[in-house]
């Protein structure tokens, strides 16, 4: 645990401390890291089934640490929600409230041995068969990663390889997932996914260096990357954060498209709740590794439940609208290390209740589609007495 020094720094540990934090953790990872490497792992270990037939994936209680020399780091702890067949679920919070690490679990992406799932399930659908990924051997995984499940990354400049023609780049992922095409077909193929994705001069691009290139003109290419398999799922991790407004749109209205032309679902990864209402089928908002609300986008736009969830529609500036500042939610997140049991919002909520001093609130369903996690709404389903 995190001690203050004379001067009440609470990111000040001794080293005794700190060896024994790295000693604690190496004896838990070196476990998590046995159980993982294991070969030959019976199938039956990580093939399950659906909760719902009807869902591409389904995160189940997730909870992902990582385990540093000052404490284990909760980044996701306890997320739970589905992505139905066709639809995009936009996953929305503050930088550091778990989105990417959620999406990273499920590639099993996470910095090993420091990253480890420790607790709940990952069920993936791919039409045929059901994996858990959170059980799911690597070399298992190699078949699933960027053949049924594929990431594009927020930032394509350190996604691609300077060194390397983008045709090389997108040649070697077909190559990977294809073993019986020739290099005539693989090379017609990679010219084919940059024309999808609106790329004119494909064949010139095709013998291009990522430096030659647009930072639109690059995404696209990281688009090509993601769909030259025909996924199940697309994984976009804010993938118009670095671009101009205009390309933005474009690149929206392409993934739109695509994902319907290969019948594929999107998690959208965001902090930016126009893109989310314009893209998104269903929305979960995180805070502080956990989701606090989760729903249609018509609930959460037309009824935003929990504090968080307002003061995050508060902040968005909107057309037409003179302000003399713009709204921001006060106070920070917590230090994510060593977590208590209570509302990690509480301390900069405004609608703060004598519920709120108890443990983290649980789930409560608002509407068949719309839950959020606030004791505001536990006092009106009745989950918690009076005055608590």
């Amino acid at each position: 645990m995190a001690l203050f020094n004379k001067k009440g720094n609470v990111n000040y540990i001794s080293a005794k401390e700190s060896r024994r934090i790295s000693k604690e953790n190496r004896r838990i990872t070196n476990e998590l890291e046995k159980q993982r490497n294991r070969k030959n792992v019976p199938r039956e270990e990580y093939i399950t089934q659906m909760r719902d037939p009807n869902n591409v994936v389904e995160f189940d209680d997730l909870h992902t640490y990582f385990f540093t020399d000052i404490g284990v780091v909760k980044s996701v702890d306890g997320v739970s929600f589905d992505i139905p067949l066709g639809k995009t679920v936009g996953v929305v919070g503050e930088s550091g409230c778990g989105k990417s690490v959620t999406s990273l679990s499920l590639m099993q992406l996470l910095q090993r041995p420091q990253g480890q799932i420790v607790k709940g399930s990952i069920r993936f659908n791919t039409g045929t068969e059901v994996y858990d990924i959170a059980k799911t051997p690597t070399y298992e995984m190699q078949k699933l990663r960027g053949n049924m499940v594929s990431m594009i990354f927020q930032e394509p400049m350190t996604s691609l390889n300077p060194v390397f023609k983008i045709g090389t780049q997108l040649d070697e992922v077909i190559e990977l997932h294809n073993k019986g095409m020739s290099k005539e077909e693989v090379k017609a193929r990679s010219i084919e996914m940059l024309e999808m994705v609106g790329i004119a001069n494909s064949k010139g691009v095709y013998n291009m260096y990522p430096h030659e290139l647009s930072g639109g003109m690059r995404q696209r290419v990281m688009i090509a990357m993601g769909l030259a398999c025909n996924p199940r799922l697309i994984i976009a991790d804010e993938p118009t954060t670095a671009l101009d407004v205009t390309i933005q749109a474009q690149i929206l209205d392409l993934l739109r498209n695509l994902k319907d032309k290969i019948n594929s679902s999107i998690m959208l990864i965001t902090h930016d709740l126009g893109v989310i209402a314009e893209m998104a089928d269903y929305i979960v908002v995180m805070y502080a590794g956990r989701i606090v609300e989760k729903g249609t986008v018509h609930d959460i736009f037309k009824n935003p439940c929990h504090p968080y969830t307002i003061g995050l529609m508060n902040s968005k500036p909107v057309v037409g609208k003179k302000v003399d500042r713009l709204y921001s939610i006060p106070g920070k997140v917590p230090n994510p290390i060593n977590m208590p049991n209570y509302c990690y919002f509480r301390d900069r909520c405004d609608k703060c209740i004598k519920a709120c001093e108890g443990p983290y609130p649980k789930e409560v369903n608002v509407s068949p589609t719309h839950a959020v996690s606030c004791y505001l709404f536990h006092d009106k389903k009745g989950a918690i007495d009076d005055g608590r």
